[in-house]
């Protein structure tokens, strides 16, 4: 059977933000019609990013975009992290975490108690991406994980793009623990299951039920090919067929834009 034949089978779909639903501060064209296209088919959809900013920032920034967007549908690594926390260690663990303020805030709504240092030993050393790191918060994070704390990272992106270039992001203050202590991270993000796992939950269906739709090959595709999801490469951000091509990540399904999804999808009435 055809790739786009299966998108009638489609029962959820996890989308990516950036690249995907917008290109820095613009709403990518096609994105309110196929918003709209969603509901009206019936499809579950959770919008999902290796950012940990937190649900409600991005779902001010989807209303300023013209898209009413609750958070029930959002599912950043800030939030994903905590419901990951949240349903595998107690409320009350301590946690040291290396990472931005919507984060701390994401794990502390959870019921974790937050430690600002060396205080109390900690239960869990969760790091996400921090343009404030310092070699305090570095060496206690290792002191931490020496004294038995387990190491959660929030994603494995080791740089992220800015308008002053690439910048070191999680999984650059990942690799540096790791070589300090020895111990692996467990990774929450794209292109690792859990988030995928967390997004399936929220729809209530199953991979086979599924699709990813992201313009990253190595963490949108290859993520949602590894969970077990049909997977779309859309051609507004990153990737395309020719490095689809060149990395050996092939999708299920490639197009140009969120219109032309939407026309293929359209067809298939």
């Amino acid at each position: 059977m055809a790739a786009d034949r299966k998108l009638n089978g489609v029962r959820g779909l996890v989308v990516d933000i950036d690249g995907t639903l917008f290109r820095g501060p613009r709403l990518m064209p096609g994105a309110r019609e196929f918003f709209s296209f969603l509901e009206t088919r019936g499809i579950s959809y959770v919008v999902a990013t290796n950012n940990t900013r937190s649900g409600a920032t991005y779902s001010r920034r989807f209303r300023e975009a013209g898209i009413s967007l609750g958070e029930e549908h959002i599912l950043t690594c800030a939030g994903a992290t905590a419901d990951y926390l949240g349903k595998n260690y107690p409320p009350g663990a301590r946690v040291y975490v290396i990472g931005k303020e919507d984060l701390r805030e994401e794990i502390s709504a959870r019921g974790f108690a937050l430690l600002s240092g060396m205080e109390e030993p900690a239960d869990l050393v969760v790091v996400g991406g921090d343009f404030d790191l310092t070699y305090r918060k570095l060496k206690e994070a290792v002191l931490h994980i020496q004294g038995g704390a387990r190491l959660i990272g929030t994603n494995p992106d080791l740089l992220i793009p800015t308008e002053e270039g690439l910048i070191p992001e999680a999984g650059t203050t990942l690799a540096a623990l790791e070589a300090a202590t020895g111990i692996r991270p467990v990774i929450i993000g794209k292109p690792e299951h859990i988030l995928f796992d967390l997004a399936l939950d929220k729809m209530g269906v199953t991979p086979e039920e599924a699709a990813m739709l992201g313009d990253r090959l190595e963490t949108d595709i290859l993520g949602g090919r590894q969970a077990g999801l049909m997977t779309i490469l859309v051609e507004t951000g990153v990737d395309s067929r020719r490095t689809a091509a060149m990395k050996g990540i092939h999708p299920d399904l490639t197009v140009k834009s969120l219109r032309d999804l939407i026309a293929l999808w359209e067809e298939q009435k």
